[in-house]
């Protein structure tokens, strides 16, 4: 380095040369992440139909809880329901405490894998936190297509 005899530009050199390595980082990581899909939060019904999930791999799902599907089991503490996206919609299998806000009608995230049969079997299910508020993307894309509390005008509950 017989050019960079003084300290400003050796640092201006190891300065270029490490905004180049992060910004080769950065592109890395984006690149990985939009092949292997694992930035999205959730999938919907109809996003695991598109991408034909496999059975034993983990994911998250998301969408509504499909009103009258909702049904506990004898053993108390097992619980089958359906999340639709108004397009589609997936059965859920949960066995433990379900979140004092989970209800029909609502939006849920759920973490879990779908079985042999084609039944998401989750093993955490998170319900919004209040009637004001959805996870991004946990409403349907085709809105219109379903009823769900958001639906409701002002003055009505959806209790």
């Amino acid at each position: 380095m017989a050019g960079l005899k003084t300290r400003k530009k050796q640092r201006l050199v190891v300065m270029i040369v490490a905004v180049a390595v992060l910004a080769l980082a950065a592109f890395l990581i984006v690149f990985a992440g939009r092949q292997t899909g694992s930035f999205n939060l959730f999938l919907q019904p109809s996003e695991v139909f598109q991408q034909k999930v496999a059975p034993g791999q983990r994911f998250r799902l998301g969408g509504l809880v499909e009103t009258g599907t909702f049904e506990r089991k004898d053993d108390g503490l097992t619980y089958e329901f359906r999340v639709t996206d108004c397009a589609a919609d997936i059965p859920v299998r949960f066995t433990g405490m379900l979140p004092s806000l989970f209800r029909e009608g609502q939006g849920v995230v759920s973490e879990g894998a779908l079985n042999a049969e084609g039944v998401f079997v989750a093993d955490t299910v998170l319900a919004k936190h209040d009637e004001n508020y959805a996870a991004p993307g946990t409403m349907p894309k085709n809105e219109e297509a379903c009823s769900h509390p958001e639906a409701l005008t002002a003055g009505q509950t959806g209790r």
